[in-house]
């Protein structure tokens, strides 16, 4: 089928916060910023087959609520004519930036404070405001995809040799003078380079990602669209050699670099492909918690584990950080079957649900979101079944923790212990985006 000539715009606005914040990611740390390494961003980017408008924005932040994403779409629909159900909104998943969600995993945790409600507008304000831009940039354009390969960004974080995705898919934007408008890619590692001891607002090493693709090949301050991937069970942990930003720089410069080298081979542009977008909402089976004294009983282990590894002489950075966390999740799965035993769950689970499943296909390229942190084995799944596909992750809302694999669940991972939902839930949402991909065939 003929399409009208595609048009596309992108757009940068900054959501870096103007005063001292706490940095959530890392548990049981007081992490007050003390200033700002590199500014967050809210990225957008859009496109228009002529019939059909779709807009890809990412946040620079560790999650964004289902209330705040339809805050998001609702501004940028009603100043644009964007369907909303055509807002694709997700997050880089960064360790380095303001918390924006009550996160129930954290009540315990008295150096977390609430959320701060301005800040929060403002990133819903600046968000808004690149989706506009982005709006009103557009132009004639074309689009080329490739596939990069990120290996050395990371591993599987519970088994070096484990399952994982280096493949970073990203889509090329110019215009008809073949200056580029804009980039989109999807990467499948967690962006923790820095951990708690960094107290500098970052965006971590997508930062470095993006300055490497607009210094060498897309020009300066060109827009990229950064998702992160599958990436539940994924982390730069056994590849760092420390953790700091000369860390985050080789890190994202390793995605950037495998991007370029698929340029140099030579790209295949369009401009008459066409634009479809369809989701699918989901009311995922709640996790039956177990009872407080085996909880409590896990997380005994899991400290005792963690102190005798710290004072190991024999044990591995890598080992003791490993026993850490698992520490920080059992404390986490305590905590839920508290509440769970008190009923006090019910009103978190419809802050999160339904989950939705948003697909937006670009020709015969399939991006698709889910909310949540999940596990690459889903991303992987997909993948193997169906051509031209990528899982984004952090969209459109999120669930409060995990989607993790009936594996990770039977072994105990420290994330199905504080994961909110059965493990069912991931392969729901797989089936939920088979029916879109034939939906939408």
């Amino acid at each position: 089928m003929t399409c009208t000539r595609l048009k596309a715009g992108a757009a940068v606005e900054v959501i870096t916060p103007q005063y001292s914040q706490f940095l959530y990611g890392y548990p049981y740390v007081e992490r007050m910023s003390t200033g700002v390494h590199d500014d967050l961003t809210s990225s957008a980017l859009y496109l228009s087959d002529g019939k059909v408008q779709v807009l890809f924005l990412s946040d620079e932040l560790i999650y964004l609520s289902k209330e705040s994403v339809a805050n998001i779409r609702e501004g940028i629909s009603a100043k644009t004519g964007i369907p909303s159900s055509n807002i694709f909104v997700a997050t880089t998943h960064t360790h380095s930036g303001p918390l924006t969600l009550d996160i129930v995993m954290s009540r315990r945790d008295k150096v977390v404070p609430p959320v701060d409600k301005a800040y929060v507008k403002y990133v819903e304000e600046n968000t808004v405001k690149a989706g506009c831009r982005a709006f009103e940039n557009a132009q004639d354009a074309e689009i080329a995809f490739l596939t990069g390969d990120a290996t050395g960004v990371g591993t599987n974080r519970h088994d070096i040799n484990g399952p994982k995705d280096m493949q970073v898919p990203t889509m090329l934007v110019r215009n008809l003078k073949h200056e580029y408008i804009g980039c989109m890619l999807v990467c499948s590692m967690h962006p923790t380079a820095l951990h708690e001891d960094s107290k500098l607002v970052t965006g971590d090493f997508p930062h470095f990602t993006r300055a490497k693709l607009q210094q060498d090949v897309l020009g300066a301050g060109c827009p990229v669209v950064y998702y992160t991937g599958t990436c539940g069970n994924q982390s730069p942990r056994h590849v760092t050699k420390a953790n700091n930003f000369s860390e985050a720089q080789r890190l994202g410069e390793i995605v950037a670099s495998s991007i370029i080298a698929r340029m140099d081979g030579g790209l295949v542009f369009s401009d008459g492909l066409e634009i479809k977008a369809a989701s699918e909402c989901l009311s995922l089976p709640k996790r039956k918690f177990p009872s407080l004294a085996a909880a409590q009983k896990h997380r005994d282990e899991a400290k005792a584990l963690f102190e005798t590894r710290k004072k190991s002489t024999t044990a591995t950075p890598q080992e003791v950080r490993t026993a850490e966390v698992d520490w920080f999740g059992s404390e986490e799965a305590l905590l839920l079957s508290e509440l769970a035993e008190k009923g006090e769950l019910d009103v978190v689970y419809d802050t999160c649900l339904p989950a939705e499943v948003l697909m937006v296909k670009v020709g015969g390229w399939k991006f698709v979101g889910w909310p949540g942190e999940v596990f690459v084995e889903f991303g992987l799944s997909l993948k193997s079944q169906i051509k031209d596909i990528s899982l984004i992750t952090y969209a459109n809302g999120e669930l409060q923790g995990y989607v993790v694999t009936q594996e990770a669940h039977e072994k105990g991972f420290y994330e199905a212990g504080n994961s909110f939902f059965d493990p069912e839930a991931g392969y729901l949402m797989l089936e939920a985006t088979k029916r879109l991909v034939e939906k939408l065939s």
